[in-house]
This record gives structure tokens, C-alpha cells and sequence, in this order.
């Protein structure tokens, strides 16, 4: 009997392409003796990187105790198990019931971070989201659906701070997060609609808000996107050059640079 038991890994995927996987989540899959992978979100591209006698499976079927049960039987058999996540696991990944159920079971496991959406979308776009005095905060949610959030959470308390924002799961919702987009934003600010950001099909569409259900329509974008918004779109879009940061400024000093002119 193999007695040698090795912690499950919970790992990202990254935003789709292969390359955009970390070194430490490829070389996992790659000792991987079985890998359960979120079918629905995780393209099959991104496993070229396990090894030739890999098992893989997708868990876009399975329910949560399908799943525990698949990853329990293998770790005890003494097989290298990875769950493999889209994004960054952390991030809408529901890992967190998965973990308390391993927990109950003492089986070991560890989390491999990956790259997501968000951070994706901006290097297509070469947008960065906190500029110098035109916005320092970046916002991740979603708005409530069929998974609700939390009052307090809710994208109209959220959009009235104007931040750098980031919309997931949520383009199915567009007449009504447009609708609380143009209250705090303005209808003629502009928002960024990223679909499938790294995948082969990448498109990223520009829009005003008031736009942005009917770019969605005519666009034919029903689900994989994000919704982008906040003053760091605009700023991209029209290239402001007067934005400089303190950082390389000559006249700046700081810990590693003294001769400020």
C-alpha cells in the first residue's frame, strides 16, 4: 500500500491564457496525478501543462460532495491531487467550503495564487488602475443576482465612492448595473467592457455608460466579461500625459533617492 499521502493543491488557473499560469502552479500540475478542473470557466488549453499519465476531470457537473469524494479517494490512495481553479482562487473561487470539508477529513492542502481577470484586462488595455491624484482604490464585486451580496455591499454604495472598479459576473445584470453606473459615474463617462481577457477570443469594447447594455447586445457579450469603470478608463483612452507619479519625479526625494533638483 502507498503510504505516502501529499497535500492536495488548490491552484490558479489564471484568466484563460496558458502562459499567464504561475511557475509554481505549472510545475504542480505537472507532478499532478490527478487534476480536477472548473470545466465551465477553465479552458482546456491551460492544461498542457500536466503531465503525459495526468487524470484530469471537470467539476462544471459535480456537486460539492462529488467533488470532496473525488479528491479524498485519490488523496488517500496516495495520489497528487490539484484543483484547478480559473483566476485567482481566492477571488469567486468558492474554495473556502472546500477547504472545510478537507479540513473535517485532515486531509493537507495548500493554495497556489494565480492571476485574474482584473489584472489581465488592464495589461490588454495598458491601463493602470491607481493613477497619481485621479484614483488610488480598485473595487472587485460583483452585483447581486442569483448569489446575493451583502447589504452593505451592494454595487450602488460601492459605485457612489468613484473608485477604480471592477465588475465580475455581473454582464448578464448590464441594464441594471448601468443603470447604477451612470447615477454615480455619469451616463457620458466611459466604461470597458473586457471579454474573455487572454483567451483567443479576447475582446475589449469601449462604451459610455449609457452604452454599455446595447454594446453588450450588439456586441452579442451575454457572460466571460468584465465590467470596467472609473476614471483610470478615460485616462487610458485618451492617453492624459500630465499624470506622473511622485515616484520617478526629479524633484522627488525618498529612502533611495536624495538628490531631489
Amino acid at each position: 500500500m502507498n503510504t505516502s499521502f501529499y497535500p492536495v493543491i488548490f491552484a490558479g488557473a489564471g484568466p484563460g491564457d496558458p502562459d499567464l499560469i504561475t511557475v509554481k502552479a505549472m510545475k504542480a500540475l505537472a507532478k499532478a496525478d490527478m487534476v480536477i478542473y472548473a470545466g465551465s470557466l477553465v479552458p482546456e488549453a491551460v492544461l498542457c501543462w500536466k503531465g503525459p499519465r495526468t487524470r484530469t476531470i471537470s467539476s462544471a457537473g459535480m456537486t460539492l460532495v462529488e467533488i470532496i469524494e473525488t479528491i479524498s479517494t485519490n488523496y488517500r490512495a496516495g495520489k497528487r491531487v490539484v484543483r484547478l481553479h480559473t483566476g485567482d482562487p481566492s477571488l469567486y473561487g468558492a474554495i473556502f467550503e472546500q477547504i472545510r470539508e478537507l479540513e473535517k477529513e485532515d486531509i493537507p492542502f495548500a493554495v497556489i495564487p494565480g492571476v485574474t481577470a482584473a489584472f489581465a484586462a488592464a495589461a490588454a488595455m495598458h491601463m493602470e488602475y491607481t493613477l497619481p491624484e485621479i484614483a488610488q482604490t480598485l473595487i472587485l464585486t460583483r452585483i447581486s443576482g442569483r448569489t446575493p451580496v451583502p447589504d452593505t455591499e451592494n454595487l450602488a454604495n460601492l459605485a457612489a465612492h468613484q473608485a477604480s472598479m471592477a465588475i465580475y459576473l455581473s454582464i448578464g445584470h448590464a441594464t441594471k448595473v448601468q443603470k447604477i453606473l451612470q447615477t454615480h459615474y455619469g451616463k457620458n463617462a466611459y466604461c470597458a467592457i473586457a471579454y474573455k481577457v487572454s483567451h483567443p477570443e479576447e475582446k475589449i469594447v469601449y462604451c459610455r455608460i449609457k452604452e454599455l447594455d446595447q454594446t453588450c447586445r450588439e456586441n452579442n457579450i451575454t457572460r466571460h466579461a468584465l465590467i470596467i469603470v472609473g476614471k483610470a478608463v478615460e485616462a487610458c483612452m485618451k492617453h492624459q500625459d500630465q499624470i506622473v507619479s511622485k515616484l520617478y519625479d526629479s524633484g522627488f526625494s525618498h529612502g533611495y533617492r536624495t538628490n531631489a533638483r
